[in-house]
């Protein structure tokens, strides 16, 4: 059997689901400044593929790496973790 390579995950929630099959999905992460450290909340925004169109805006989900799906989508959805309310 071939071995595959650990595939990168993400938690974040998303911003966007206005596209069809797709999901825009914000990271923050706390980031302290290398010479004032000061805490800087730092966001990156990934696009996802959601193959069912189960997301809504405010869910907390968790994205995989996968081969480019095209331009700008380089990552699937694995779960919802958490409805928004």
């Amino acid at each position: 059997m071939e071995k595959r390579n650990l595939r990168k995950e993400r938690v974040g929630v998303v911003t966007s689901n206005k596209m069809q099959k797709s999901i825009v999905v914000s990271e923050v992460k706390k980031v302290k400044h290398p010479m004032y450290g000061k805490f800087v909340l730092k966001t990156k925004k990934y696009v996802a593929h959601d193959e069912n169109n189960d997301c809504n805006e405010g869910d907390t989900v968790k994205i995989m790496e996968t081969r480019p799906l095209s331009k700008s989508k380089t990552w699937r959805l694995v779960e919802i973790i958490e409805r928004a309310k």
